[in-house]
């Protein structure tokens, strides 16, 4: 399909689930944060199925094409996986200065990382049997996790970023084999820390890419607008992807009004437009989303083009965030029928 919709990865979570005034207040964890679910542990797993299953439903009922499950699951969008491979001390927890300058607990790195099971393969699963659209699903890039840890063990970041691909290319493999149609990396600290990203962010993704033949993608970003206002004009690490070998990149759009002229020199990437402005409850006409559509064309085909929403969905009410959605399946209709008639 020409502009077909999706999400970047995240959907809200009901409040009956997780304690939503709490996550809004708090910086996305790196470690576990037990305490903000409301249901207790032996009955967590099946609230959260029930929970994935109304995400699903929704993406479905506001038109979207390429279905995710919401990250309903997930406390943040990195901590699921990455707090479950081996090499980490979680219990006494390290500290770190996050992307927005906020000290920030996370696991120290005390042995090598190494994948223990997979672990994203049951959402997967759960996932793939209650859709029959196109489903992507997501786990946080090596780069990102490298930079969201505390290295105790590794002679420099580097070698600790490519353990961490290891562990990530298992996981993409057991995720295709499992009947995803498109596995995305979230890679935000690519644009946090751009010097460091070229010095081995690219050797990273390399080596999580290493023998995977299934459509992958990578999301650059600035940042959960709920939590980091302002947005920069212009990205500080996006051309150098051109030549990495992941399919597809996402990146925002909206709210910083990106100079999109940027991704013509992406030019053998598929690109996944962020149209939805997370930083308002206002929900966007279909005439606003198409707009932003337009902005890309004169530098990226339409054959080229996923639309989505900017990142950070889960901090949106519900309502909201279906509505968002319904105005990005009819922008794109809007679009769709210019290019066609």
């Amino acid at each position: 399909m020409l502009l077909p919709t999706s999400l970047v990865g995240s959907y809200p979570q009901p409040e009956w689930l997780i304690d939503r005034e709490k996550l809004s207040h708090q910086m996305p964890p790196r470690v576990r944060a037990a305490e903000l679910w409301r249901i207790p542990s032996p009955w967590l797993e099946q609230a959260q199925d029930d929970a994935t299953l109304l995400a699903i439903r929704q993406q479905e009922a506001a038109g979207l094409d390429i279905i995710t499950d919401g990250e309903i699951r997930r406390e943040s969008y990195s901590n699921r996986f990455a707090t479950a491979l081996d090499g980490l001390d979680l219990d006494n927890p390290g500290t770190i200065t996050s992307r927005s300058g906020h000290r920030a607990l996370v696991p120290r790195v005390v042995g090598k990382i190494s994948r223990r099971h997979p672990v994203e393969v049951r959402d997967l699963k759960f996932l793939r049997a209650r859709t029959r659209r196109l489903i992507k699903i997501t786990v946080p890039g090596p780069f990102t996790m490298s930079q969201q840890a505390l290295n105790e063990h590794y002679p420099s970041d580097a070698e600790m970023a490519l353990d961490y691909a290891a562990a990530v290319n298992a996981e993409i493999k057991d995720l295709f084999a499992a009947g995803a149609n498109i596995v995305q990396m979230d890679e935000p600290y690519m644009e946090a820390n751009p010097e460091k990203a070229r010095q081995f962010g690219l050797a990273a993704l390399e080596r999580a890419l290493d023998g995977v033949t299934g459509t992958t993608a990578l999301h650059i970003c600035f940042g959960y607008a709920a939590l980091v206002p302002g947005r920069p004009a212009a990205y500080s690490f996006l051309s150098e992807l051109e030549a990495s070998p992941v399919r597809q990149i996402s990146i925002e759009t909206a709210q910083s009004n990106l100079d999109c002229s940027v991704l013509a020199k992406l030019s053998s990437k598929t690109i996944i437009l962020g149209v939805l402005d997370l930083s308002t409850h206002e929900v966007e006409t279909a005439d606003v989303v198409a707009a932003r559509i337009r902005r890309a064309l004169p530098y990226v085909s339409p054959e080229r083009l996923i639309l989505a929403s900017d990142c950070g969905m889960k901090y949106l009410p519900a309502d909201v965030a279906f509505g968002k959605m319904q105005a990005m399946v009819e922008g794109a209709k809007k679009v769709r029928a210019e290019i066609t008639c």
